[in-house]
């Protein structure tokens, strides 16, 4: 039982020398965050030591595969696997294991990791790239005279602002290389379109430009067709307007005629009497006849009815 209690005891014992030994042999110099702009050069460095055995730059790009460079000093023999001709040795890497990056470009961007082995232990250090790219200023008036700023590829996007306020909402577009386009439209509620000026604020630095637009030839073709047929309604209204009341003041004048008192003319009366006067008449000719003829019956014979 004892003796299987100190084979554990060693054993322990030796797990821990070992990786004490390995921690002081191995030493990271550390992790540093590199940013560079597209275009420009960039040099990482790799920590000088004497004696140096073997140096390996592993470098692990965020898009594609990755490469290496390598160096063995007892064979003064440099080999590099997959890397462009843009990444080399600063310097002869037996002097200084510097990495240069000539032209950066955005497919450059990710963590370049410097191994060194030497006679006093292992070293290695960690560069973390990032490349900004710098977008494209372009501002410009479109059809219907809006200002519209345009900060095309940049990486990150960038942040478009007005010095005069507008209430745009910036529209991005991203592109599969990283870069991003972002787009906005000077919507401000005022209609004072001049000397408007986009601002563009971005880590690789800030830009701006001014422009001044003024309504196109279409929006003031737009501008007629709905204020002259308007202007006409209103006319027209006006008009009919007008109509109704002239008229109805013309009704409101006329009065209606006096009521006056029959006329009695002769003739009416005559018109009256007549009727009266024929039917006397023919009475007095009827009663004359009858009478006539009564004293004719009466007569002796022989004589006749004086005429």
């Amino acid at each position: 039982m004892k003796a299987g209690a100190n084979m554990k005891i060693a054993g322990k014992t030796v797990c821990v020398f070992v990786l004490l030994t390995i921690t002081k042999v191995t030493r990271t110099v550390g992790n540093n965050r590199v940013t560079v702009t597209v275009g420009s050069s960039s040099v990482l460095t790799c920590s000088p030591k004497s004696n140096i055995t073997m140096v390996t730059w592993k470098i692990n790009p965020k898009v594609g595969g990755s490469c290496t460079l390598g160096y063995r000093a007892d064979q003064n023999k440099t080999d590099r696997t997959n890397c462009s001709d843009s990444i080399n040795w600063k310097l002869r890497p037996d002097w200084d294991p510097t990495l240069e990056i000539r032209q950066v470009e955005i497919a450059h961007e990710g963590d370049y990791t410097c191994e060194v082995v030497a006679t006093d232990g292992n070293f290695h250090k960690t560069h973390h790239l990032t490349v900004l790219a710098p977008p494209r200023l372009t501002l410009y008036c479109d059809d219907h005279g809006v200002p519209v700023c345009e900060a095309a590829a940049g990486k990150p996007p960038a942040q478009i602002s007005w010095v005069l306020e507008s209430t745009s909402i910036p529209k991005e577009d991203a592109h599969d290389n990283g870069t991003v386009t972002v787009l906005s439209k000077f919507t401000a509620l005022s209609t004072n379109r001049t000397n408007t000026t986009c601002i563009v604020s971005h880590p690789a630095g800030n830009q701006s430009k001014s422009i001044a637009c003024r309504p196109s030839g279409n929006e003031r073709v737009n501008l007629h067709v709905y204020v002259i047929p308007c202007f006409l309604s209103i006319i027209t209204f006006m008009a009919v307007i007008y109509y109704f009341k002239l008229h109805s003041d013309r009704l409101c004048r006329k009065t209606r005629p006096p009521e006056t008192a029959p006329t009695h003319s002769p003739q009416d009366d005559t018109m009256e009497v007549e009727p009266y006067t024929t039917y006397v008449q023919k009475e007095n000719i009827i009663y004359n006849s009858v009478s006539d003829l009564t004293a004719e019956q009466n007569l002796p014979q022989g004589l006749s009815p004086a005429t």
